[in-house]
């Protein structure tokens, strides 16, 4: 069995990627262990979150390869609805942080 170039392009692709993951991850899991300030920790933690987003939606859902407007349609809508969902959590959460335990 012969081995294309497309497929040898993609495995390489998912290696890289996989990679790519690998490593944010292990930088997550050694801030998490690190004395960094709370803030700055939840900085660096987003940051890669949002590479990690990245990398798996250029990598596994093909978008590189897409129109940089259905990109951004995707993009917007993912954020619009992380807005809507956070202003929805926001109310309960100010709530719940000012119960007497």
């Amino acid at each position: 069995m012969t081995t294309t170039h497309h497929s040898a392009d993609s495995l390489k692709t998912y290696w890289t990627t996989w990679g790519g993951l690998l490593v944010l991850t292990l930088v997550m899991v050694v801030l998490d262990r690190s004395p960094l300030p709370p803030g700055a920790f939840l900085g660096v933690v987003i940051a890669a979150m949002l590479a990690k987003a990245a990398l798996i939606a250029g990598a596994f859902m093909h978008l590189r390869f897409e129109r940089i407007a259905l990109v951004a349609m995707i993009v917007i809508g993912l954020l619009l609805n992380a807005v809507i969902l956070f202003g929805l959590i926001l109310p309960d959460a100010i709530r719940i942080a000012g119960m007497d335990g």
